[in-house]
C-alpha cells in the first residue's frame, strides 16, 4: 500500500491530490489548491520569496496531514513565455524541497505522459482530465481543474509503479 501526493505546481495556484494505492485499487483521500495569492492577501507587494514560502509550507502541511509515502510532481512545461516557465520551475522547486526535506522519494512526470496515463491521449484538455479523474476515483463532484491535474499526476505515478513492479517480476 502507498499513499501518493501528486502536485500540479503553479506560482499562483498549486494543485494537490492525494490517493491511496493498494494493488490496482486507487482510493481518493483528498485534493485542493494552495492559493498563493489568497495566503498573501493584505500584504504589500509579495515578493517571489514570499510566494515560494507559501508553496513550500503548504506542501509541508499536506505531507504532515496525509503522511504520504511517495511524491509525484509535473515537470516544467516549456511555454512560449520564458518568464512563466521560470516561475513554474521555481514553484516546482519549492514543492520538491518540502518533499525532500520530509524524506520522500520524488518522481517527475511530463504533462503529456500524465494525460496519456489518465485519458489515453497526451493531447487531452483539462475537462477531459477532470472527467477521467472523477471516473477513475469514483468522485461525486468534479474537482477544481488544478486539483484534478494533481490527482492525475498521482494516478500516473501509481500506474507507473504498478507497471515497474510487473516488469520486474517478469524478469525474476
Amino acid at each position: 500500500m502507498a499513499i501518493i501526493l501528486g502536485i500540479d505546481p503553479g506560482s499562483r495556484l498549486t494543485g494537490y491530490g492525494v490517493i491511496r494505492q493498494s494493488g490496482k485499487q486507487l482510493t481518493y483521500l483528498g485534493s485542493g489548491c494552495i492559493n498563493v495569492m489568497r495566503s498573501l492577501k493584505g500584504e504589500a507587494e509579495p515578493t517571489l520569496a514570499d510566494k515560494l514560502k507559501v508553496i513550500h509550507d503548504g506542501v509541508a502541511e499536506l505531507i504532515a496531514q496525509f503522511q504520504p509515502s511517495e511524491f509525484a510532481i509535473e515537470q516544467v512545461f516549456m511555454a512560449r513565455n520564458p518568464d512563466s516557465a521560470l516561475k513554474l520551475g521555481q514553484a516546482r522547486g519549492a514543492a520538491i524541497v518540502a518533499a525532500a526535506s520530509a524524506g520522500l522519494p520524488v518522481a517527475e512526470y511530463a504533462a503529456r505522459l500524465v494525460k496519456q496515463a489518465v485519458v489515453g491521449t497526451g493531447a487531452a484538455d483539462k475537462t477531459q482530465v477532470q472527467h477521467m479523474v472523477m471516473a477513475m476515483l469514483q468522485l461525486q463532484h468534479k474537482p477544481q481543474a488544478d486539483a484534478a491535474d494533481a490527482l492525475a499526476v498521482a494516478i500516473c505515478h501509481a500506474h507507473t509503479q504498478t507497471q515497474l513492479i510487473r516488469t520486474t517480476r517478469g524478469r525474476a
